[in-house]
């Protein structure tokens, strides 16, 4: 409970006839805020770190259910249900419905997300998750009890609605409870989340790829329900985002919040008031500088640079080659192994790419993020090419159908080491704090739209019955991430170790992005700007 003094002092920081105080009070938790240590940031933010944690665990299911769909094409039990008879007897979905069922998840997140921009900003972070993870409790029914492939197309596109909102809400909320060294850590998670969705798919589908009768698909639906209910009880409890109190202007409950989030200790310079003043101060400089609420003001002034850069920033996770992760299973199966071969491989990938998210975390410190960006895409090319080549092989050589497995497990490890779980980060510190939410739902739809055209044309490339392309199709994502590499070099900037505020600077000056880096902000630059709005008032 909060003191008197307390929230009076809270008033006097807030309040335009004081602004000399809050720009002090925002110096000072700007100046705490660079010189925590990271082990001092976790002790404080302990609390913090749970709480995203616990939110960034719906994407669990998002990852569950995008690798669901794409390996049941090599489940002989759901190609029986749903599939048609081929002329040696066995049975395949045709390339147009196994676009349609990939793609169906996709339309609905498309909904989701623009649905998440407006919802999460008028109600908050905590009542969209709650109401997105009751909705889907109901219609995880759809797909379970799913009696045609038209009906498992309305379920997918119906469940991509609240995994959409998911995909980007505990992004942003992780960016948004946690200090400038904690940033990356609790962002990337997210990606971790999604692959380890993506794990326990498949394991469950190894486990079940025996079985000939209707369970082989139903027991994994079915398991979908494990998660809602534990993470509506969780959620329940958990405090709003201070950044979107300030920004609705309830700054007491913004302290409330942030008092929840952290946990104090001795040598800690901590203090929730001047936190809260720097807050004030980031959202009142993005309005003096002219940067609005709505989806328009994305694409206006130095904000369609920003949002150019999170947009791309996620499209190039499409573009590196996401159908060759998605349809792993399926590809691998194409490739010329046996189904319980390519579902073991599945797993091993989705294992390797949870090292590769915790390898991350110990480079991104070091090296930043647009640096491993670069030379992570220039990695992953180099593994498509090779598998391409392999992929010219005899049909009766073994050697390369196992190199290309092999080559497959480390181009996904170092996609889930560098570019996979980099985005996040990426995507949640370049908006502004005003336009956070819009700029990554924005960016994340731009991801569903290409994945969307990923899910078109890769089956047509891998499938038999179609382009027939199978390993040589690592020549196209290859080449695409050839072009990708000359946008990344002249577009995407260095935001490591920056605070909101400070990027505000660095976009506002038109700063290049190779000097994003070294470009030093002054404070005192920032401080004027809001003062002499102040004074004007």
């Amino acid at each position: 409970m909060q003191s008197d003094t307390e929230i009076e002092r809270v008033k006097s920081i807030t309040t335009s006839s004081n602004p000399k105080q809050l720009i002090i009070d925002a110096k000072d938790a700007t100046s705490n805020e660079h010189n925590l240590s990271l082990v001092q940031a976790i002790k404080l933010y302990r609390k913090a770190i749970g709480w995203s944690a616990l939110l960034s665990t719906a994407l669990i299911m998002e990852g569950y259910d995008l690798v669901l769909m794409g390996s049941f094409y090599a489940v002989p039990a759901f190609q029986r249900k749903y599939g048609h008879e081929l002329p040696d007897g066995s049975f395949q979905l045709t390339p147009a419905w196994q676009s349609g069922l990939s793609n169906g998840a996709s339309v609905g997140a498309i909904m989701g997300l623009f649905l998440n921009g407006w919802v999460s900003e008028r109600f908050g972070f905590k009542k969209t998750m709650i109401a997105s993870l009751t909705i889907l409790v109901a219609l995880i029914f759809i797909p379970f009890f799913a009696q045609n492939v038209q009906t498992l197309l309305v379920g997918q596109i119906l469940m991509g609605i609240p995994l959409g909102i998911f995909q980007t809400l505990t992004t942003t909320y992780a960016s948004e409870v946690t200090p400038v060294h904690l940033r990356a850590y609790l962002t990337t998670y997210v990606n971790m989340c999604w692959i380890m969705g993506q794990l326990i798919a498949s394991g469950v589908l190894r486990g079940l790829v025996s079985r000939s009768d209707q369970w082989a698909y139903r027991i994994p639906f079915a398991i979908q329900w494990i998660w809602p209910i534990p993470l509506i009880i969780g959620i329940s409890f958990a405090p709003e985002s201070p950044w979107w109190l300030v920004r609705k202007g309830r700054y007491e409950e913004a302290k409330h919040s942030l008092d929840r989030l952290t946990y104090q200790f001795d040598d800690t310079t901590f203090n929730s008031e001047q936190t809260v003043a720097m807050m004030i101060h980031t959202v009142e400089l993005e309005q003096e500088i002219g940067i609005g609420t709505t989806y328009f003001d994305c694409f206006k002034g130095v904000n369609l640079r920003r949002t150019e850069i999170a947009c791309m920033v996620w499209s190039i996770q499409t573009l590196s080659g996401s159908g060759f992760r998605s349809f792993s299973t399926y590809f691998f199966q194409q490739a010329g192994l046996a189904t319980d071969q390519s579902f073991s491989l599945a797993i091993g990938q989705y294992a390797l790419g949870i090292f590769g998210v915790l390898m991350s975390w110990f480079l991104m410190p070091v090296l930043g993020r647009r640096t491993i960006f670069f030379y992570g895409l220039a990695l992953m090319m180099m593994c498509l090419t090779i598998v391409g080549a392999l992929g010219c092989a005899p049909e009766s050589n073994g050697g390369a159908k196992w190199g290309v497995a092999g080559l497959a497990l480390i181009y996904v490890f170092f996609y889930d080491a560098t570019i996979g779980p980099v985005t996040y980060s990426l995507v949640s510190e370049i908006p502004s704090t005003n336009l956070r939410s819009k700029t990554v739902v924005l960016a994340r739809n731009s991801y569903n739209i290409l994945n969307i055209a990923s899910n078109v044309y890769t089956p047509y490339m891998i499938n038999p019955t179609a382009g027939n392309l199978k390993a040589k199709s690592g020549f196209v994502w290859a080449g695409i991430c050839f072009i990708c590499l000359f946008w990344i070099w002249f577009r995407l900037p260095e935001p490591k170790g920056r605070t909101f505020a400070e990027l505000d600077i660095l976009f506002e000056n038109k700063t290049p992005a190779r000097k994003f880096a070294q470009t030093k902000v002054d404070a005192f630059v920032v401080e004027k700007v809001v003062e002499e709005r102040h004074e004007q008032i």
